[in-house]
């Protein structure tokens, strides 16, 4: 039973929290601190009255006897010189004790009130003194002076056995007043030892106090916190399966498991995220090894394309030279639709080589000034732009890190549309400006041109995405979606301002330095080869 009660006793204190402790312990500290309070001013106070007695009460009490027993001396001597002289000069020390008798008698009577037996010996004293004085020195003192009483030779016997009575008596007083203020000394000395024994213990208790308040927080608070932070910083550091030891009180329990609850959910999200990455990873691989693949396909096909197309480019060629005009309509007009046919397929298959080495070859970083390649791609545009009467301006541009065969097949196709999609009737007029954003460059290039519909905006940068037919303007549909390419090569983004209405203005991005540098690329490179025909 007495095992069971331990138990029983050990659990419902497992169940305190911090909050708790500290009220019981403060509680408990406060009452031992009161009950040593008050023990402490009881013991200050009784060495206080005991003190004040002694100085105020027993030491004057005894001294005031010896001045009242002085006083009976003062007359005793002057009743016994004026009886037997009567001379009256002896009245005068009589006279005054007298005085000083009433003094003294009055002071003890006040400092001994409520003291029985010392006012029971001041009683004494004075009937000692009534007595002294009625049988011997009033009568003396009444007998006519200039010669010696008779009444003091008469009685001179009597007034000493009286007077010797009288001092007998008080000294019978003093000896009680001086045994009160011996043990007014003794109480007061054993008093200030007990006062310094309380005091010894209020302060090692209040030291035991510390020690257990500081031995408390330390086992209840600091040693379980520095417990849990070390759990917590080696799980912080990577050791995601350390567990959280939970110690102390309740609620420090609870949020260690509170804690290690986390952890364990953390540990089972990284598991997930470890495992979806390792998905990723291989569904990127995949990716990655399907685009190689794709890319692989498409040069090989546009490669390959190249030798077939060349000969059928050259006869057709050839069969118009030579037979042009030696047949019917027809017959020439199916031969133009042949030739036109070869051109525009060798034109398609030279724009997809081009598409396909963005990224891939030709990749040379440097330190590019887009004003000079703005420059360059308007020179070599000259042409296109006297004939539409172009005019075209720019503010200052930056200079970026970029492969510059890149940017200048950027430039040369933005202003190439911005010319060609032209108003008819009307001269171009193109802008393009820079203006820096945080870590990018941001460039517009605004025309006056047809402009492109808002529902068309992300359609026109899909590769072969033509939005008018080859007759009404010539073209592979893949200018812009090779300009997304490389913008997005160079870490930023391409799109059309669908609030512009007077024109088209493309807006894209570039960051000061590419966000990934591909190393060369397996893929052998292709010639863009014309089809000369046979003679």
């Amino acid at each position: 039973m007495t095992g069971d009660e331990g138990l029983s006793r050990a659990r419902r204190f497992s169940t305190w929290t911090t909050r708790r402790w500290l009220r019981v312990g403060v509680a408990v500290s406060l009452v031992l601190l009161t009950l040593l309070g008050v023990t402490g001013a009881w013991v200050l106070g009784r060495t206080a009255s005991i003190s004040d007695n002694l100085i105020d009460v027993r030491s004057p009490a005894l001294t005031t006897s010896y001045r009242l027993e002085s006083a009976l001396l003062n007359q005793e001597t002057g009743i016994r010189g004026y009886g037997l002289t009567g001379t009256t000069t002896f009245l005068v020390p009589y006279r005054q004790g007298l005085a000083d008798e009433r003094t003294y008698t009055n002071r003890l009577a006040e400092l001994l009130r409520g003291d029985r037996a010392a006012l029971a010996d001041l009683k004494a004293v004075q009937d000692a003194i009534d007595i002294w004085q009625g049988r011997i020195a009033r009568p003396i003192a009444a007998s006519p002076p200039g010669a010696p009483s008779r009444l003091a030779t008469e009685r001179a016997a009597e007034g000493k056995t009286s007077f010797d009575a009288l001092r007998s008596v008080m000294t019978k007083q003093q000896g009680r007043l001086r045994a009160d203020r011996l043990r007014g000394r003794d109480d007061l000395a054993a008093t200030m030892s007990l006062r310094n024994w309380v005091f010894i213990t209020i302060a090692a208790v209040i030291i035991l106090l510390a020690a257990l308040v500081f031995e408390a927080l330390r086992r209840g608070i600091t040693t379980p916190l520095a417990q849990l932070g070390a759990d917590a910083r080696t799980v912080a550091g990577g050791d995601f399966e350390h567990p959280i030891t939970a110690t102390g009180p309740a609620d420090l329990r609870r949020l260690s498991g509170e804690i290690d609850f986390m952890r364990r959910r953390l540990v089972r999200e990284l598991a997930f995220t470890e495992e979806a990455r390792l998905r990723l990873d291989a569904q990127a691989a995949d990716l990655q090894r399907s685009n190689a693949e794709l890319e692989q396909f498409a040069y090989v096909a546009s490669h390959d394309l190249q030798e077939p197309l060349r000969k059928v480019s050259s006869f057709t060629q050839l069969l118009q030279r030579r037979y042009g005009g030696q047949l019917d309509d027809r017959a020439d007009q199916y031969i133009d639709y042949a030739v036109d046919g070869a051109n525009r397929m060798q034109t398609l298959i030279n724009d997809l080589l081009d598409f396909s080495r963005v990224g891939r070859v030709h990749y040379e970083l440097q330190n590019v000034d887009l004003d000079t390649t703005l420059e360059r791609t308007l020179s070599a545009l000259s042409v296109g732009i006297e004939e539409a009467g172009a005019v075209i301006t720019h503010e200052p541009l930056p200079t970026l890190a970029a492969d510059p065969t890149q940017i200048g097949m950027l430039w040369q196709n933005l202003i190439g549309n911005a010319v060609k999609f032209r108003r008819p009737g009307t001269a171009p007029h193109i802008h393009v400006t820079a203006q820096r954003e945080d870590v990018l460059w941001r460039f517009t290039v605004t025309d006056d041109g047809i402009g492109i519909a808002p529902e068309f905006a992300e359609k026109v940068f899909v590769i072969f995405q033509r939005l008018h037919t080859k007759d009404t303007y010539s073209g592979s549909g893949i200018g812009l979606a090779m300009c997304k390419k490389i913008v997005e090569f160079h870490g930023g983004t391409i799109a059309i301002d669908p609030d512009y209405r007077d024109g088209t203005r493309i807006i894209f991005t570039l960051a000061p330095v590419p966000p990934q540098s591909p190393g060369p690329s397996a893929l052998p490179e292709a010639t863009h080869d014309g089809a000369e025909p046979v003679s």
